[in-house]
């Protein structure tokens, strides 16, 4: 989405808002805060109507407020130990755990505020990270709240992320059975139909939530998320801007407008709105992404490589932000750093050719002419490399007697199945991945590990049956892809079409997806589907990579265009000049414009090369 209407649609997002509507739940809560303060006023030995202040201000997400009433009514003669669980409550929506915890240890709870004190002493866990005791707590909350809508909720998110995908769907499918108009259960719902089922299939969810609560601004910043990733970018728009009248400063709401102005080329417009977020979600993976590929396209090749390294630190196999370093040390003139950054990606098999190429400029300028030509070699003839061992780190005794003694403990199985996998020891991998997934069955990662072991060692029907199992729990790019491989390896290449197909359908951002999807009609001859998806992979990754400028060139010259075809096949070319492949085609291509000479010198330089 480019031009004078993205500006037009963003520009009303940043400008001027007008004012909520009246009828939704959040004004009837405003309402009854307003008619609470004037009780107060009228009579502030009443604490009945500051207790119901405070609820008031926690549903409104006020915990200054929240913390306010609740002291204000201990001021007057409230029991304390009915109210401790109500200020531990104020001080978490205020982030502060640590006065959250200290609040609910400061002496005793009445048995009826049990399992209120439980339920928010799992929610500071869970934001702290730490599952064990948030379990602890969301199972002594529901065994004293079992029919709490809003409880399931939050153990949903527990459930979520401790990886539980099949258990959180359990337990938010109980909260909307219990409340079918709770409005956070219908959004986490959507949120996870979306990875399960695709983009569209939430979209559904999300406006039956906020069908029942226009004002939950949560699921407007995720419903717009999911319309922009559909391409929708108008409808996008709207959201944020209806939840900017509810949360103006809330931080995700700059993030996705930076994103749209990314999108459509206004770079300094992204950062003032990455700025705009304040550090709130520097840690955020997507944001510190944005702000590497906005800094880069500004110039400032330090802080995008700071930015680039700091992700790397968190997710130190994501190969984008790897590129995204090694382009930003090799602009600012490092030629060392970015080669670094690359070699665990062109070390890899199936290394980019875009990688080897700057990795090939790096060596070179660091006088490794070989290595240089080594890389240069292998982007132009987009040959694989030697295929990379399995990662094993530690003592082999160790590792597998770790998991020997605890099977059942992700931390030590995993390290001791690749060390299997590195041993040649497929069967024992296999085995230990089968009792980790048995123990673990609503757990994706579990059975993309069993997949992951059985496709090593050429198990190809346990590999697909294992994937499968993992894309009924999560149905994004890891598993789908996983699962498409297996089936093509298996023979099945229709049904890995179809897996292909089906990402496409529910993820139509995927880029791997209309990637696949595109060399799949190549073979069939669509040449008109083919250039669909790889012109959809083009606007989004640009003229960098060579397979798709190819791929687009032969496509349209199948078409009998090859005026299209040419200016394709010749930037191809420039990208790789000595791929013997693309100066083949492309001196065809010359040859039927009638520039024959230009033909024959190619052909002479493809004879040259292959000699």
């Amino acid at each position: 989405m480019r031009g004078p209407l993205f500006g037009a649609l963003l520009a009303a997002v940043l400008g001027a808002c007008d004012g909520a509507g009246i009828d939704t739940p959040r004004h009837a809560d405003e309402q009854r805060r307003a008619s609470l303060q004037a009780a107060i006023a009228d009579d502030p030995h009443d604490i009945a109507h500051r207790v119901a202040f405070a609820r008031v201000a926690i549903r409104l997400g006020d915990g200054i407020g929240a913390e306010a009433a609740v002291k204000g009514a201990l001021a007057v003669g409230a029991n304390a130990a009915a109210l401790r669980p109500l200020l531990a409550r104020a001080y978490a929506l205020q982030g502060d755990g640590r006065r959250a915890l200290a609040a609910l240890d400061a002496g005793p709870i009445i048995p009826e505020m049990m399992g209120e004190a439980a339920w928010v002493a799992g929610d500071v866990h869970l934001a702290n990270g730490n599952l064990e005791a948030a379990r602890d707590a969301y199972d002594r909350a529901v065994h004293e709240l079992p029919r709490s809508s809003a409880l399931w909720v939050d153990v949903a998110r527990f459930r979520d992320a401790s990886a539980d995908t099949r258990g959180a769907r359990d337990a938010v499918d109980y909260a909307i059975e219990l409340d079918a108009a709770n409005s956070a259960a219908l959004a986490y719902k959507a949120n996870l139909v979306r990875r399960a089922e695709g983009l569209g299939a939430a979209l559904g969810w999300y406006d039956r939530a906020l069908a029942v609560d226009p004002d939950n601004a949560t699921a407007l910043i995720d419903q717009a998320a999911t319309l922009g990733d559909l391409g929708r970018y108008r409808d996008m728009l709207t959201a944020l801007r209806r939840a900017a009248q509810i949360v103006p400063r809330e931080p995700r709401i700059y993030y996705l407008q930076a994103v749209l102005a990314a999108r459509a080329g206004n770079y300094p417009l992204a950062r003032s709105l990455l700025q705009r977020t304040r550090g709130a979600l520097d840690a955020e993976p997507g944001f510190m992404l944005l702000s590497a590929v906005t800094e880069l396209e500004l110039g400032g090749e330090a802080i995008a490589a700071s930015w680039a390294e700091r992700l790397l630190i968190d997710q130190p196999h994501n190969f984008t932000a790897r590129r995204l370093l090694g382009a930003a040390e090799w602009a600012g003139g490092d030629a060392e750093a970015a080669l670094a950054a690359l070699r665990p990606i062109v070390a890899r098999p199936d290394a980019d050719s875009w990688s080897l190429l700057l990795a090939a400029r790096a060596a070179a300028d660091q006088g490794r002419d070989i290595e240089s030509a080594d890389y240069q070699a292998r982007a132009a003839t987009l040959a694989r490399g030697e295929a990379v061992p399995f990662a094993v780190d530690g003592d082999y005794t160790l590792l597998t007697m770790a998991a020997d003694a605890a099977p059942l403990d992700p931390a030590k199985a995993i390290p001791a199945i690749s060390a299997d996998m590195a041993r040649g020891n497929a069967a024992r991998a296999i085995e230990r991945a089968i009792r980790l997934r048995d123990a673990n069955p609503g757990v994706a990662d579990a059975h993309i590990l069993l997949g992951d072991a059985a496709l090593a060692s050429g198990r190809y029907a346990l590999a697909v049956e294992a994937y499968r199992a993992a894309r009924d729990l999560d149905a994004g790019e890891r598993t789908t892809l996983r699962l498409a491989n297996a089936l093509y390896r298996a023979g099945d290449a229709a049904g890995s079409g179809a897996a292909i197909m089906a990402l496409r359908d529910r993820q139509p951002s995927s880029i791997a997806a209309d990637r696949i999807a595109g060399h799949l009609a190549m073979d069939l001859g669509h040449w008109d589907a083919a250039i669909t998806h790889f012109e959809r992979v083009r606007r989004r990754i640009g003229d960098r990579d060579v397979v798709i400028l190819r791929e687009l060139a032969r496509a349209w010259a199948a078409k009998g265009d090859d005026a299209r075809a040419l200016p394709l096949i010749d930037r191809a070319y420039r990208l790789q000049p000595l791929n013997a492949g693309i100066m083949a085609f492309y001196a065809a291509l010359l040859d039927r414009r009638g520039k024959r000479q230009a033909a024959a010198d190619l052909r002479d330089k493809a004879a040259q090369i292959g000699q």
